[in-house]
């Protein structure tokens, strides 16, 4: 498995998990138990691909601004899920907020996979994109059992 697949499959995950959260309502158990997990999975995905995916690519002139720029909206994503918790779930401003937040995440992992993903595919080696993946999903399995 490569670096590409694993993000790729933790980008459905999210894609799922995204649209399960804007189809809940009010401070429910359902909506309290999806967004903590989107959380969750989010924080965790936004770490890993930093140190594994991001930081490689920082090192090389080819991929260097691709990789600042989907790291900076990381911090945007992150902004979002602050305000989502300082909202009352059962209030209007939070399900609006939640669907903003759909809407920036799916532009950030179209954007990864779309523009990032081929560029990055010709910076890294063979060995690399192998390596990477393997340090990737064990992070991953770390964080989400943290």
């Amino acid at each position: 498995m490569t670096i590409f697949e694993s993000i790729r499959s933790d980008h459905d995950t999210q894609r799922t998990l995204i649209d399960l959260v804007s189809k809940t309502e009010g401070d429910s158990e359902g909506r309290n138990e999806l967004w903590a997990k989107l959380k969750r999975e989010l924080e965790a995905h936004a770490a890993a691909e930093e140190r594994y995916f991001y930081v490689p690519l920082m090192e090389n002139d080819m991929t260097q601004d691709a990789a600042r720029h989907s790291v900076a909206e990381h911090k945007e994503l992150d902004d979002f899920i602050e305000r989502l918790d300082e909202y009352d779930m059962s209030g209007s401003q939070w399900l609006q907020t939640a669907r903003e937040l759909g809407e920036r995440l799916v532009h950030h992992l179209d954007e990864e996979e779309v523009e990032v993903f081929p560029v990055a595919g010709k910076a890294l080696t063979e060995d690399e994109k192998t390596s990477l993946a393997t340090d990737y999903e064990a992070d991953m399995a770390r964080r989400r059992s943290m």
